[in-house]
Formats: structure tokens, sequence, C-alpha cells
């Protein structure tokens, strides 16, 4: 018995999340765990579709197989943006922000008339005899609000291009 598409579909559309549900659970003899309508209509219709037509073909089900042996599988979960960060970080040979330019170094800038100088610490900076653990920390305390460092004292990629 062939189904027709455009009805079932339609009939689909026409039914509430719930109901949806309910077939979802009868056609994939699973749970479903989605509300999203349009996605329960979709992945009915494919199931209605394929349980109509037979699926795949015994050669494509082999073939499927092939494949999926064949695969390098993941063990671990993929990193995350922080982990690739700092496992580059760990990789270079002095282990430190590229940014910021070695210690000792003096970085100055002019703001509001004066001319501000920041020495690069082996773990932190110092300015006018306070040390600071982070760039932004030395701008909070010219500025008096939350700046981002890097940006304040022009050490972002951008700026030294242009330099």
């Amino acid at each position: 018995m062939a189904i027709n598409v455009d009805q079932e579909l339609t009939r689909l559309k026409q039914k509430t999340v719930k109901q949806l549900k309910i077939i979802y659970e009868d056609t994939f003899e699973e749970a479903c765990r989605s509300n999203h309508k349009q996605w329960l209509v979709k992945r009915i219709i494919w199931r209605m579709q394929a349980n109509d037509q037979g699926g795949l073909s015994e050669r494509a089900r082999q073939r499927a197989f092939e494949i999926a042996n064949d695969a390098d599988l993941r063990v671990t979960a993929p990193s995350t943006q922080s982990s690739r960060q700092a496992s580059k970080r760990v990789c270079t040979s002095s282990n430190h922000d590229p940014r910021i330019p070695l210690p000792g170094t003096v970085i100055t800038r002019d703001y509001k008339g004066q001319t501000l100088e920041v020495t690069v610490l082996p773990d932190g900076f110092s300015f006018q005899g306070e040390v600071y653990k982070s760039l932004s920390s030395v701008t909070k305390a010219i500025t008096g609000s939350h700046a981002n460092g890097f940006l304040f004292f022009r050490l972002n990629k951008k700026e030294k291009q242009h330099a």
C-alpha cells in the first residue's frame, strides 16, 4: 500500500505537537524528546516513506556498514576553544601571550596630556609602584572604568600592523 505523501503531509501538519509525538513514538518505536512541530512532521513523513518504499537496499546498507567500520571514531570529546588556545600556548617556547611584550619592556601611552609608563613583569605589570595581574586592571586604575587593556595600550594585532 503506497502512501500519498501530500495527503499524509497535510494530515500531519494539522496535528498538535502532542499528537505528533504520539505518532512519532508509534512510527519510530522510541520516545520522542522534541517539541519542534516542523521537525516532527519531517521525521515522521520521512520514516513513513522509508517504511513504504523499503528503506535502504541491502547493498547500500552493506556499504554504509563498511564506511562506518573504516572511519576513525573519536573516543574523546572535541576540545573547546579555550583548551585549544591553552594547548597552543603550552606548545610555544616561552609560554606567554604573544600580544604581551617580553618582561622588562616599558609600554608607553599618551593619555589626557600625560605619558603613562607600564613595565612588563614576568607575571604581571608595574604601574606607578603598584603591581597588577593584567593590563585591564592597569587600565581600570588609570581610567576608573573597566576596559580592554590590549586595546587601551594598543597592543592588539590591527594596531600593530598600522604602527
